[in-house]
This record gives structure tokens, C-alpha cells and sequence, in this order.
């Protein structure tokens, strides 16, 4: 195989492949020539799908138990309160800009989820993610490369804060100029710094779809045909393709190996299912009072010496029992654990949606999902209606099923898959075959020349 000096991975975050290889194809030249001379499909995402942690899954190989971190907020103990943000101190293991850092070759590395507070490069550099509060904060590293990005781009934008808003231009408005700063410094970036690997994301795609995916998609309760922004997402996914065109244009393709991903896909949500609510019909979750109109699920006014099992809401499902011997108030006997996490899976399973239709709904153990559980894991991982429903923490609901969601408008939740593009002149045009994101740390080290650990969970496809 040819030497392939440079990798650079363009990351999409929540970009969907049935948009791009399939509804879109024809009108996005430079991903279509991408694919053309290289490999594509599916790229499964972890179990969960979320951005975090999915990007560090990619960046490691390492699954989401083995890591310890199951979504954005974690449980930092096994009291009932306390949790903790998965910040870049949550990853404890090395990610491939760190094993490449080790033998002296140089990353940049640009808006990878999972990478506030920045970490230390001795061959790179790296500007945060979203979970930088701000541009007042060390979102670079090193430190002054604040500066530089301000003469390139001006006033940087790290995410679009508050995009779930009923104010859609503004969104719209604020998605475009996010994108465009980022591809700005990526291309300055690329020239101006020594690297062997580039690694951005851009946002942009998640907040586009979670903000305008009913005003696209004739499947979702409130569409309206001809509305106004229609084809915001269509318009939108015509601009990254011509601004990574740009990209490509300033790379050495012939020295450069190049990766279009997404860390999961997108996808009309029908509307949430309230998982405590359904908790407390079932008597596994008791309230010290009845909620007589929906709130918010407080630890505090939950009766615990009655209480087996609680959940919390978000993109899917966090199942936790109140264990004995683990959780301070637990009344579950440990020998009972198994057969309870057994028995909340048949009847999780066998929900029905809103319309008496089998809802679809799936629900895992971790220790059989992961390679290690570490961390405080979840007892339980439930996946309402395959990902068209997200889970309700609220309680006092009227309803089990709800079409507003209690966080701000969101209009899609995440997709299982997620999408990749690999093309090189040394590597052979292998038209669609389908991966995982844990394959794309061994392929880059494979294409490097460097030895792949043997502790990685993806192998790579070369």
C-alpha cells in the first residue's frame, strides 16, 4: 500500500446516511466524488447514540462502559443526587491524537466532543467543543491560539447556545455562521499547523436537525407542507458539501487519506414516552405525594422505602434500581436483581405506542452490551421505539405519550447509524460496506503505519 502520510476526518455530528447516499446523493458533488473513489455506508454507532459519548468511543475504540460514560450527565456515585458532566477528564482512556502524540506526530484536533477542558498536546493542537462555556474560558490549547483564532474568524462560535427556540431564523441564522467560522479556521488551520492528523466536527448538523426536522419531514405530526423553512436542512446539507469541497481543495489528496463521518444518524421523533409515569403505574416508583400535574421528578419527594426502581429522561432511557447494599435507601435484595431487570425488560419490550401499535422498544444489560462496565452504569438501557420515541423524566403527565418536549422544541432524536466516507488513490473504490465507529481508530492507525493495541474494539476495514 502507498504511504499515506496525512488523515484528515471530517466529522458531522448526527449527519443521517439516508439523506446523504440516498435522498441528496445526486445534488452533493463532493461527497458523491468522495464515495466514488473510496468506501462508504453505515457507520454503527455506540450503544447509546449519543454525541457524548460517541465521539470518544470513535476517537479510543472503546465502548461506552469501558469508558464509564453513558450520556452527557453520569451518576458520579451511587447516591440518589449527585451526578457529574462527562468532560474530557471523564476519558480516561487514550484516544489516537494521544497514541499518536506518543511517537511524535502531530494532531490538530477541532470541536471533537469530549475535549473540555483541552488536554495537552506536545505534537498539536486543540480547540474545544461545546462544552466550553464560552471563548472567555482555555478553549485552546495552547493557550494562545485563542488569539490566532480571532484574527482568522473574528468572535469564534463554539456551539449555538439555546437552539432549542421557537426563533427558527435566528437558529438558522446562527447554525450558518457557526459553520462557516469553523471551516474557516479548519482551512487556516490546515496549512498553518504541522499535522498528521486532522480531526474537526462541526455541530451544525446535530442543531439543524433537532431544530427544523418537522418543517422537512412529511412523517412528523407537525408538518405542514410549503411551510417557510421546508428546505432548511436540504439547503443546509448543500452548503457543507460546497465548504467541504473548499476543504478538500487546500488537502494533498494523493498524501491524504479522508473520512466524512457522523457519530449517529437523525431521525423524526414521534413524541416521548414518561418513563416514571409508567414506573409508578407499575408501582415500581412511589411518590411521597401523588403528582397531580406534571413536574419535574425530584429525588427528594420520592418515598425510597417503597421505591424498586427509577428512570431519567433524555434521548433514551436510563433504568436504575434502588439496590440493597448499593444505593443508600436500596429495599432490592441483590438476590433479586437479575429476575427484576429481567421482568422490567419483557414489559418494556412489549410497550405499545400511542395508536396500540407495538412500540418496537428494546432494553440491554450493560454487562452485555460492553467489554468492561465501568463507572456507575445504568441497569438497565432502554431504547423507546427505536429511537423514534425519547424517554420523559417528568411525572404527573396526563398521558404516558407526549408531543412537546419539556427541554425546548427538538424535533428529531439520534439514528442507531450513523454514516462514513474513506477515500484514498491507494485504497481500492469499495463502493457501500457497511462499519462501526469503533473501526475508525485501528483503520487511521492502520493507514499510519502504526500497531493497532490489541484492547481496541473495532478492527480496521483495510
Amino acid at each position: 500500500m502507498p504511504s499515506i502520510e496525512k488523515i484528515a476526518i471530517i466529522g458531522l455530528d448526527c449527519a443521517e446516511p439516508s439523506l446523504v447516499f440516498d435522498k441528496w446523493f445526486e445534488e452533493l458533488p463532493n461527497l458523491r466524488r468522495l464515495c466514488r473513489r473510496g468506501t462508504y455506508g453505515h457507520l454503527e454507532s455506540c450503544m447509546p447514540p449519543i454525541t457524548v459519548p460517541a465521539w470518544s468511543c470513535m476517537s479510543s475504540s472503546k465502548d461506552p462502559g469501558t469508558l464509564g460514560i453513558y450520556g452527557f450527565r453520569n451518576r458520579a456515585d451511587h447516591s440518589y443526587e449527585k451526578l457529574s458532566i462527562a468532560t474530557s477528564l471523564s476519558v480516561r482512556e487514550k484516544r489516537i491524537w494521544d497514541m499518536l502524540d506518543a511517537h511524535g506526530s502531530g494532531s490538530i484536533v477541532l470541536g471533537v466532543p469530549g475535549t473540555f477542558p483541552t488536554t495537552r498536546l506536545q505534537h498539536g493542537c486543540m480547540i474545544s467543543c461545546f462544552l466550553a462555556p464560552d471563548i472567555a474560558s482555555d478553549y485552546t490549547y495552547p493557550r494562545e491560539l485563542k488569539n490566532e483564532i480571532a484574527q482568522v474568524v473574528g468572535e469564534y462560535m463554539i456551539d449555538v447556545k439555546g437552539f432549542r427556540t421557537d426563533d427558527k431564523q435566528w437558529l438558522l441564522d446562527q447554525i450558518y455562521d457557526m459553520t462557516a467560522k469553523r471551516f474557516k479556521l479548519a482551512r487556516h488551520l490546515i496549512h498553518s499547523k504541522m499535522w498528521n492528523l486532522f480531526w474537526m466536527v462541526e455541530m451544525g448538523t446535530d442543531r439543524i436537525h433537532h431544530g427544523f426536522w418537522q418543517y422537512m419531514d412529511p412523517s412528523h405530526h407537525r408538518y405542514e407542507a410549503g411551510n417557510r423553512f421546508e428546505n432548511a436542512i436540504h439547503d443546509y446539507y448543500i452548503y457543507l458539501d460546497g465548504l467541504i469541497g473548499e476543504l478538500l481543495a487546500e488537502l494533498d489528496l494523493e498524501k491524504t487519506a479522508v473520512w466524512v463521518v457522523s457519530d449517529h444518524g437523525g431521525k423524526c421523533m414521534h413524541g416521548g414516552f414518561c418513563f416514571n409515569d409508567w414506573l409508578i403505574r407499575g408501582g415500581y416508583l412511589v411518590m411521597k405525594e401523588p403528582a397531580l400535574s406534571q413536574r419535574k421528578f425530584q429525588f427528594s419527594e420520592v418515598d425510597w422505602s417503597k421505591t424498586r426502581v427509577w428512570g431519567e429522561g433524555g434521548y433514551y432511557g436510563r433504568c436504575f434500581i434502588n439496590l440493597q447494599g448499593r444505593e443508600p435507601q436500596g429495599i432490592v435484595p441483590q438476590n433479586q436483581w437479575e429476575s427484576l431487570r429481567d421482568e422490567l425488560i419483557t414489559k418494556l419490550e412489549a410497550l405499545r405506542d400511542d395508536g396500540g401499535r407495538p412500540m418496537g422498544t428494546r432494553a440491554y444489560k450493560p454487562q452485555d452490551i460492553y467489554h468492561q462496565v465501568n463507572g456507575v452504569p445504568p441497569d438497565l438501557v432502554v431504547i423507546f421505539g427505536d429511537l423514534s420515541w425519547r424517554s420523559v423524566g417528568t411525572i404527573g403527565n396526563s398521558s404516558l405519550y407526549v408531543f412537546d418536549n419539556d427541554t425546548g422544541p427538538d424535533d428529531a432524536n439520534h439514528a442507531q447509524q450513523g454514516m462514513y466516507i474513506l477515500a484514498h488513490p491507494s485504497l481500492p473504490a469499495g463502493g457501500r460496506r457497511d462499519a462501526s465507529l469503533y473501526d475508525v481508530t485501528p483503520t487511521c492507525l492502520k493507514l499510519l503505519g502504526r500497531a493497532i493495541p490489541p484492547d481496541l474494539r473495532g478492527v480496521s476495514l483495510i
